[in-house]
């Protein structure tokens, strides 16, 4: 084993604010995650219970298994309402693409800017869009 250098402590105030920061963000990561989790459950466990029960017996109403499939659907459809709700990285990202939730003044990104900054790389000669077309 290789003995490490003693590493510099934080200070005091320091030390409690970025576990305190840190403590805070693992909690509500961990709300958001609870509460997706359980929609999910609340609203899809039904379903494959009876789906099961159908399969072992034959004596589940089609009408019944038809509200337990809308309630799963129900749950996709909150998605998009429980993410911006609980997560400010998702509420940035969707709000440049989609016109309503976008500032006055705020250009919208092109399809090409965002092949590029997704591609970590740089138009070259060879491949820029200009010379393709």
């Amino acid at each position: 084993q290789v003995p490490r250098a003693p590493s510099q402590p934080l200070a005091g105030s320091e030390s409690r604010r970025f576990t305190n920061k840190h403590s805070k963000k693992a909690l509500k990561a961990s709300l958001t995650l609870g509460i997706l989790l359980g929609m999910f459950f609340v609203a899809w466990l039904p379903f494959f219970v009876t789906n099961v029960t159908q399969a072992v017996c034959g004596c589940v109403p089609a009408g019944f298994f038809d509200v337990l499939t809308w309630l799963g659907y129900c749950n996709s459809t909150m998605n998009p309402i429980i993410y911006p709700l609980f997560m400010r990285d998702f509420k940035r990202a969707m709000g440049k693409f989609l016109p309503c939730c976008r500032r006055s003044g705020e250009p919208r990104p092109s399809a090409i800017s965002l092949s590029m900054r997704n591609s970590n790389s740089r138009p070259c000669a060879a491949t820029s869009l200009k010379n393709v077309l």
